[in-house]
């Protein structure tokens, strides 16, 4: 099964995409989506929306794992904003026959670190040695997307590659640990 991962954002919007099977999963690939401030709103929601139609298609993800929106009481105008880019992100899903899955940040938190209040930094940590990926080369916003697709995996039970006679993925295997085993999330 391909997934997505995608942590929403108008100044960075994070992907991660990876293909499980069984217990194990490959890195496909991975990045950042980076609008500018000087730019209009419509123009920075359509870059997202334009590359991430381009990358659906390329790549044809199952599943797109989407962070949830979590706003603090005092940036009301941050939550309004997301809003316009998860709604993006949504359209592209219904458009693109792609099932959509929201998880909150402290729930992929815990399942990928043991801690639902783990730093963004430790989940990139974490990502980044799961995969295989230089840390140095991983962004906060690829890493938490890195962090959906694997915690779509780590709480959800997949056949095995023998079972549904699919082949093998690109990139990193990535096993599951005591760690991350579903039983403990």
């Amino acid at each position: 099964m391909r997934v997505l991962g995608i942590d929403p954002g108008l100044k960075a919007t994070g992907y991660g995409l990876i293909d499980i099977y069984g217990n194990d999963c490959r890195l496909i690939e991975t990045g950042t989506i980076i609008t500018s401030a000087d730019d209009s709103l419509q123009n920075r929601i359509g870059k997202i929306y334009r590359l991430l139609a381009e990358f659906i298609s390329e790549f044809q993800p199952q599943i797109l794992v989407l962070e949830k929106l979590y706003a603090h009481t005092l940036h009301p105008m941050t939550a309004s904003v997301l809003g316009h880019v998860r709604g993006v992100i949504c359209l592209l899903c219904s458009q693109k026959n792609i099932g959509l899955v929201e998880y909150s940040p402290k729930r992929i938190r815990q399942a990928i670190t043991g801690n639902g209040n783990a730093a963004k930094t430790q989940v990139k940590r974490l990502v980044g040695h799961m995969l295989g990926i230089d840390e140095a080369k991983l962004t906060l916003d690829a890493g938490d997307a890195l962090a959906l697709a694997l915690g779509y995996k780590f709480m959800t039970s997949f056949p095995s590659p023998a079972k549904r006679g699919e082949g093998q993925g690109r990139g990193a295997d990535v096993g599951r640990s005591a760690m991350q085993s579903k039983e403990q999330v």
